[in-house]
């Protein structure tokens, strides 16, 4: 099968499976009076993802497989091994995921993107398609050395859809814990849980998509723990959060107030470049300085 009407094939069954899943987490989160779900807060994840993926479909064929084919092409060196040649394609992409999660997080600029996805208050399997709308725009800079790696980019875009499947999945609060063995490697509900949780504890945590590892190898790991309940969202809620231009645009205004401040070129850029919460005379706190006042308290 050509790898384009692969990652076709790929997305067309994996829609029915949604709906599945999604109809179910419904139907037993109302019947168990849970209420995990909301008519306005379901809407606005759809048309986010439905922006986001209209987007993408543009630029890939605009740019993303041009850049990538380019890099293919110029490529190290390439795997014969079937085998050896997907599992290395599965790491690799996963830690570049990770790598961009990551900065997502620890750059204002990316955060002003990808906040959008930590905007809802509710977690359910729609929050997994609650997209970072402008990702795309730099998403394909990661695959880049994927690419000179000799992976085909064709098969990098079917691997993230398969990735992206998975992280979609994990978006739920009916499974409380996988078993020890799963949790070590992958990321489980409970660790995604974390990931999408306002708490100071929990800010910047749990970023891989699939494996778990390399947050345990980065230091980015977090336990989700009882005696400190998950609240959702983001730690300043959105003053208009039913507007569409609000959810995808609010860091963006408040990333523009701050550097038409009178500062500094420097400071201008650090207000860019460095976390969110960054401020020059501290009168706002970047996750990990919040963390070190929680521990020192």
């Amino acid at each position: 099968m050509h790898s384009s009407s692969r990652e076709t094939w790929f997305l067309i069954t994996s829609v029915p499976l949604y709906a599945i899943l999604i109809g179910a987490e419904i139907l037993m989160s109302n019947w168990r009076a849970k209420k995990y779900y909301s008519f306005k807060d379901t809407l606005q994840n759809i048309y986010l993802s439905f922006i986001n993926g209209g987007l993408d479909l543009l630029l890939r064929w605009l740019f993303y497989i041009s850049v990538l084919m380019w890099s293919y092409d110029h490529k190290f060196f390439h795997i014969h091994n079937t085998y050896i040649y997907w599992i290395a394609l599965f790491f690799f992409e996963d830690f570049a995921f990770y790598i961009e999660h990551r900065i997502d997080h620890y750059c204002r600029l990316f955060w002003a993107v990808h906040v959008t996805h930590h905007s809802s208050e509710q977690f359910n399997l729609t929050t997994g398609f609650r997209s970072s709308v402008f990702q795309p725009v730099y998403r394909f800079i990661y695959f880049i050395p994927i690419a000179l790696m000799g992976f085909h980019p064709l098969d990098i875009v079917f691997m993230y859809s398969i990735t992206q499947t998975y992280g979609i999945l994990v978006h739920t609060k009916f499974i409380n814990k996988m078993p020890g063995w799963f949790e070590y490697v992958f990321v489980s509900p409970s660790h995604h849980r974390v990931h999408h949780a306002s708490n100071v504890r929990y800010l910047d945590k749990n970023m891989g998509m699939c494996l778990i590892i390399w947050d345990k190898m980065f230091g980015s790991f977090q336990e989700e723990v009882p005696s400190d309940p998950i609240k959702y969202g983001l730690t300043k809620p959105i003053e208009n959060p039913g507007n569409p231009f609000k959810i995808i645009f609010h860091e963006w205004q408040s990333l523009a107030k701050d550097v038409l401040k009178k500062n500094s070129l420097l400071v201008k850029l650090k207000y860019i470049l460095m976390p969110p919460g960054w401020s020059p005379d501290g009168s706002t706190k970047t996750a990990r300085e919040l963390r070190k006042e929680l521990h020192s308290s």
